[in-house]
């Protein structure tokens, strides 16, 4: 008999994946395309399409699966605005200032994409009850923000022709044909508070869109949103059977009509499926898979960190917990009756980039690293190495005692929540060298890993009880910054056996799901799938090196003091000048 097998689709900042798995969970191929990204931060969901499909069809080729033995497809994407004509369905272009179609279909916004400041600070001044269930205030990466920057910037009529999706729930609708949304989008990203949650009934709330100037979503109970759940529309929580794959769609993967489509969830959440739940064995060597299964309460400890990007924090949690400055409590968007709660940082993988990048020594290394068949990364680790032993100092980290950084370049997303954050420096010096850029390169890891340590502690302080952080994304390959956070933090670090392939696993567990789906609807339960198709890993140990661990607590609290003092002099600035009625617009630098 012909073993079933299940499609994982992730579509990232930069590229889309795909993976087939086999019913125990192994995957069997896997394939990205890059997709295209127009500045400033527009995509279209055509180019995604195409990339999407041209990677199932040749993860199907390489495994040399029966397209006929595949069950179900799940799909994860960016938290981006994607936005479509009511009437006709096809893709409606968000570029101003004449919003007119160039032909490449760009009618996504990204996730990153700023330009919304001004209405993001409209919506947080209303100090609507909904705020408390995205941290105290809604994000300028939300969805909200970007409808209403839409709507005070397109043509009217134009607009009033909307209708919006986020990027996963415009993939099931592009793969089924069906209005569903997922409880994951709406809830995390849309204001859309659970019904019987704080007085909650339809779960979209009038009075907040009113009040902000998008009344217009309110019309024909919110269909241009989704609707009203069991009355214009319907919402479902991850991996719920949203429908059978259509015969276009089916056309366009190469792949038989009718297979089950879960409800798709935003890419960090699919990082949470595909890590936390694998059998955990504290040993130093390994995660041991013979361990007796999970019981879901083991996931309230453990922290979901998926790095890409940027890094986004997951906790789930059986009752809800506020945590200032953290996204949330959001209840579910997983799994139906829990909480989770989603700290973050804007940028992780981009701020290591961006030091290196700008940096005198930058080209000459790269060079170098290629020379050693190395990635500038592993390079650099193996040279602060040998510079910590040839200036005979007890770590990497003495090196860079007295040398402070603090990296929200684009702002903080959590727990300050703050997105005129910058980063500041104390100790620079004038050495444009090697040496000098290994350790910028050291004390970005070193932000990176304090401010990990803020967040957890934030969390904690509030409730949580995280005693270990699930890593997955390319930068599980880093070692030294593994160690630091770790360190740093005072709690192990697990990495997943799919370093790079963690979000699309957690995306076919999804389709695992639907594809459960029985007569009457029911599936099966997440987390017993998670259980059975978790693989082992490796944990990463605080290092014990006394040395390090002291340094690190002293500098821990000059970060806690840079975050802190940054905030008072800009507003000391702000102070001084507020009375001059200076016509500036928000987002001026």
């Amino acid at each position: 008999m012909a073993q079933n097998h299940y499609i994982g689709v992730d579509v990232g900042t930069g590229s889309a994946r795909a993976c087939i798995i086999d019913a125990t969970g192994e995957i069997k191929a896997q394939a990205a395309k890059v997709i295209q990204l127009w500045k400033p931060t527009e995509q279209s969901t055509t180019d995604i399409w195409n990339s999407i499909s041209i990677c199932v069809k040749k993860v199907v080729s390489e495994s040399k699966v029966d397209p006929g033995t595949i069950q179900g497809i799940g799909f994860d994407a960016t938290c981006s605005l994607a936005v479509f004509d009511h009437n006709t369905d096809h893709p409606v272009p968000v570029t101003g200032p004449d919003f007119k179609n160039d032909g490449n279909d760009r009618n996504v916004i990204l996730w990153l994409d700023h330009r919304p400041l001004a209405e993001t600070e409209k919506i947080n001044e209303t100090n609507h009850k909904l705020l408390r269930y995205v941290g105290g205030k809604m994000n300028v990466e939300m969805e909200i923000p970007k409808v209403l920057w839409l709507k005070n910037h397109m043509p009217t009529e134009q607009f009033d022709r909307c209708k919006f999706y986020d990027l996963a729930d415009a993939l099931t609708h592009m793969a089924t044909g069906h209005e569903t949304r997922s409880f994951c989008s709406a809830v995390c990203k849309q204001g859309f508070v659970p019904v019987g949650v704080d007085g909650s009934v339809k779960g979209w709330q009038e009075d907040f869109y009113q009040s902000i100037g998008l009344g217009d979503l309110v019309k024909d109970e919110y269909k241009r949103i989704g609707g009203v759940n069991g009355v214009s529309g319907s919402f479902l929580s991850a991996g719920e059977r949203v429908g059978g794959l259509s015969e276009t769609a089916a056309h366009d993967l190469g792949l038989p009509a009718g297979i089950a489509i879960g409800s798709g969830v935003i890419d960090a959440y699919a990082g949470w499926i595909g890590t936390v739940g694998a059998k955990v064995k504290l040993s130093q060597d390994h995660l041991d898979q013979t361990v007796a299964p999970n019981d879901v309460s083991q996931a309230f400890t453990r922290l979901a960190a998926v790095a890409g990007t940027s890094t986004c924090h997951l906790a789930m949690s059986k009752d809800a917990i506020f945590v200032p400055g953290v996204w949330g409590p959001y209840r579910d968007v997983l799994i139906p009756g829990y909480w989770m709660a989603e700290g973050g940082q804007s940028a992780t993988g981009e701020l290591l980039h961006h030091m290196l990048e700008t940096h005198p020594a930058y080209k000459d290394t790269v060079k170098e690293a290629q020379d050693a068949w190395q990635n500038i990364f592993d390079f650099l680790n193996d040279h602060l190495r040998l510079l910590a032993i040839s200036r005979k100092a007890p770590g990497i980290s003495f090196l860079g005692r007295h040398f402070f950084f603090y990296g929200d370049l684009w702002g903080n997303r959590s727990p300050i929540a703050d997105p005129s954050m910058r980063g500041a420096v104390i100790g620079l010096n004038d050495d444009k060298s090697k040496d000098g850029m290994a350790l910028l390169y050291y004390s970005t890891m070193e932000f990176i890993a304090l401010q990990t340590r803020q967040i957890v502690e934030t969390m904690n302080g509030a409730g949580h009880s995280i005693s270990s952080i699930f890593m997955s994304g390319s930068q599980c390959k880093n070692e030294i910054l593994m160690e630091l956070i770790a360190t740093a933090c005072g709690m192990p670090v697990v990495i997943p056996r799919y370093v790079d392939a963690a979000v699309v696993h957690g995306a076919a567990m999804l389709g695992v799901k639907a594809a459960s789906s029985g007569e009457d609807g029911t599936t099966e339960p997440l987390w017993d799938i998670m259980d059975r198709m978790s693989k082992p890993g490796k944990i990463v140990w605080s290092r014990g090196d006394a040395v390090e661990k002291r340094l690190l607590d002293a500098k821990y609290g000059v970060f806690l003091e840079q975050c802190r003092t940054q905030q008072e002099y800009r507003k000391k600035v702000d102070d001084a000048l507020k009375d001059l009625s200076l016509d500036v617009p928000p987002d001026a630098l």
